[in-house]
């Protein structure tokens, strides 16, 4: 079995057990934000967006350098922004825990800035934390589920930064196109694979 390597962190010259506080979004009162890139955020969304106490998925952009980037500036993978999904979800219902879970469970966190046949920075597995319960959480969740693969977990942890929403086509786009190739060759397979309800 590959030893676990050390999580990636972003800002390397910031002590990575003490990340720096992010500052948390303003959300009502019983609600909590994860952001995680796990590839295409299609594939993410219909994943997550079925789980109970997930009350919503939007997909969109993070962790880059341009700002309000677009689809097109994405795909170049020039801008330094991975695809990602922001989940808002009730911590009675599901916790974080849970997410990281299901987050590890749905992609393969060992191919660094590739998913498939979707191969880029724009499609690398990231968790960007939210606050310090978070980080924590990420880094026993990374050493948790590494003896699950051969090869070593090259997910990213970073300090969640501006999160960018995605042109409103990519919205809930597996329920509104659930014939579309993509969607019928990559999503409803991994959707069966993982148990989950064929959702569209």
């Amino acid at each position: 079995m590959a030893p676990t390597p050390p999580p990636v962190v972003a800002n390397p010259e910031e002590n990575p057990t003490m990340p720096p506080e992010p500052t948390p979004a303003p959300l009502p009162a019983g609600r909590q934000i994860a952001t995680f890139a796990n590839g295409c955020f299609w594939c993410t969304e219909a994943v997550l967006e079925q789980l109970p106490g997930v009350l919503d998925v939007v997909s969109g952009y993070m962790g880059g350098e341009v700002t309000n980037p677009t689809y097109q500036q994405i795909c170049t993978g020039e801008t330094g922004h991975a695809e990602c999904v922001r989940v808002t979800f009730d911590p009675t219902k599901v916790t974080f825990e849970t997410l990281l879970e299901w987050f590890f469970r749905s992609h393969d966190p060992t191919t660094l800035n590739r998913q498939g046949a979707d191969v880029g920075t724009q499609y690398r597995s990231a968790i960007f934390f939210h606050d310090r319960g978070q980080h924590e959480q990420a880094l026993a969740a990374i050493a948790k589920y590494q003896p699950r693969f051969a090869k070593p977990i090259v997910t990213e942890l970073s300090a969640a930064s501006t999160f960018w929403p995605a042109e409103d086509y990519h919205q809930d786009y597996f329920r509104k196109h659930p014939n579309q190739g993509y969607c019928r060759a990559v999503i409803a397979p991994k959707l069966q694979k993982l148990g989950l309800e064929d959702a569209r």
